[in-house]
């Protein structure tokens, strides 16, 4: 029986034509400069984002948190959302490398009101750390995919261009926010000073994520990346599936929006699964179980049993991610087995 592997977008195997660019990628040694598919990389990414410059980084957790370290000074405080993904799943890392501390902001449906953001931000006080960054996330992976509409964006940079205050988007799935808008990458990456882009979610590059912004910012983060050994030599092998992943898997990705769409309406019909319909827009799908008497780890263990893969919780919310190996097909199946578990 064929896995059907529901967990994260980060499952995607590199496609066959990412296979065959990182078998013929040119390279060099990348800390001198000199690998030109990394170089390559960098400047479609900043081209893409309407940034001048762009950084080829192991991963989106580190590419948010060099980001932090070179937007501010240790001692200096952060505003963001209480559940994104910076605050939430990236181990403390702001306060651990950057030295940086919170100020939370209560999310709804994913966006912050640019109200209470500003009247977060520290006023001149000898007792007060400074307010040196605001952090956006947009697709919003814990309200399930939620894209933050680009009047929310401009709001919220508009609050930091009047106090002198940088904004960061992790836009980890940026790309799955601009298929659902209908723009370009760039106008949503306009209301930030830097980006960050993943590469091995939706779009199936095994590796990494590009951080984009400004040149001298992009200096800076380059210094914080070799301290947290992201220097990676010859990483046009990988920098290669990462121009695939631009260039053509980015185009793709309203089929996994409708793919998810379907699979969000076929769960929603099952007696005991809840699905709020309107509000799956792009490719993660939170599905609760609560009429069902299950939660989420029951849920996990009886569909792995029957060869489909999700992450179980002990809520019996639980998240559905739709990639570009999941089918109608795919679907199809998955709305039966659930329909069969759930009278077990």
């Amino acid at each position: 029986m064929e896995v059907i592997d529901l967990r994260s977008d980060t499952v995607t195997k590199p496609t066959e034509e990412m296979r065959q660019a990182m078998y013929r990628a040119e390279v060099g040694d990348d800390v001198y400069r000199d690998d030109p598919t990394v170089n390559r990389l960098e400047e479609l990414a900043a081209r893409e984002m309407g940034k001048e410059a762009a950084l080829f980084v192991a991963s989106g957790t580190m590419a948010n948190q060099v980001a932090v370290m070179a937007h501010t000074k240790r001692g200096d405080e952060i505003i963001l959302g209480e559940k994104s993904h910076i605050y939430v799943n990236e181990v403390g890392g702001i306060a651990y490398l950057a030295g940086v501390q919170a100020a939370l902001v209560t999310e709804t449906e994913g966006v912050m009101d640019a109200r209470v953001v500003e009247q977060k931000i520290r006023q001149e006080n000898i007792h007060y750390p400074n307010t040196s960054l605001i952090c956006v996330e947009n697709t919003h992976n814990m309200a399930g995919g939620r894209v933050v509409p680009l009047a929310a964006m401009k709001e919220i940079h508009d609050v930091g261009k009047r106090h002198g205050i940088p904004v960061h988007l992790d836009g980890a799935r940026i790309y799955n926010a601009a298929a659902y808008l209908g723009v370009e990458a760039k106008e949503i990456a306009k209301y930030c000073d830097s980006v960050n882009v993943c590469l091995s979610k939706g779009l199936c590059a095994p590796v990494g994520s590009v951080l984009a912004g400004s040149r001298e910012f992009i200096e800076r983060a380059r210094k914080f990346r070799k301290m947290l050994g992201g220097g990676m030599r010859q990483a046009g092998i990988l920098a290669a599936a990462g121009i695939v992943a631009i260039e053509k898997m980015s185009k793709r990705l309203k089929e996994d929006h409708e793919n998810a769409l379907l699979l969000a309406k076929g769960l929603n019909s099952l007696e005991g699964v809840s699905v709020d319909v309107g509000r799956v827009q792009t490719n993660l799908i939170m599905v609760d179980f609560a009429g069902t008497g299950l939660n989420g780890m029951q849920v996990a263990e009886r569909l792995k049993q029957n060869g489909i893969l999700i992450n179980g919780s002990s809520s019996p919310v639980v998240r559905f991610a739709v990639h570009y190996y999941i089918t109608p097909d795919d679907v199809k199946r998955t709305v039966e087995v659930v329909s069969k578990i759930i009278k077990n």
